[in-house]
């Protein structure tokens, strides 16, 4: 996973290519010698799925308050009042992921924006950590690692 922080625009771009095979979502072949052989995959009923779960896993993730345990570990608590900077998912969709050994696989694209800060300035570190744990958490609940 890669978490992308654009210069001098409040939002960030996440990749997260798929490391394992999903047959909950018929996507079982994931690496491919050709980034044109995995177009096939993203336009799949399977990957669709994929993009609709995590567009709900997403959306419950950011509404939630990022927490410290005992252990200093981050944690996501769900409140029903709105975090103070909420955040916006602009983008969303299937990507193209190189590997390191010149094969390509499918992954998710996610740009969040954050309307609350200076439309010219970068997100501050305390934002870029609470997307990171929201990205871990999106990870964790698809079973994408």
């Amino acid at each position: 996973m890669r978490v992308i922080p654009d210069e001098n625009k409040p939002s960030v771009a996440i990749e997260i290519p798929l490391e394992k095979p999903l047959p909950d979502y018929d996507l079982e072949e994931l690496e491919k010698p050709t980034p044109r052989d995995i177009d096939a995959i993203l336009v799949a009923q399977g990957f669709r799925d994929l993009v609709d779960d995590a567009r709900g896993i997403l959306t419950e993730l950011i509404a939630a308050s990022p927490v410290k345990r005992d252990d200093g570990e981050d944690i996501l608590e769900l409140h029903m009042d709105p975090p103070p900077h909420p955040l916006e998912i602009t983008q969303l969709t299937g990507a193209i992921c190189p590997d390191d050994d010149e094969t390509y696989r499918p992954g998710l694209w996610i740009v969040l924006l954050d309307p609350a800060a200076p439309q010219k300035s970068a997100l501050p570190a305390t934002t870029l950590q609470r997307i990171s744990a929201i990205a871990a958490g999106l990870v964790k609940r698809l079973q994408l690692a």
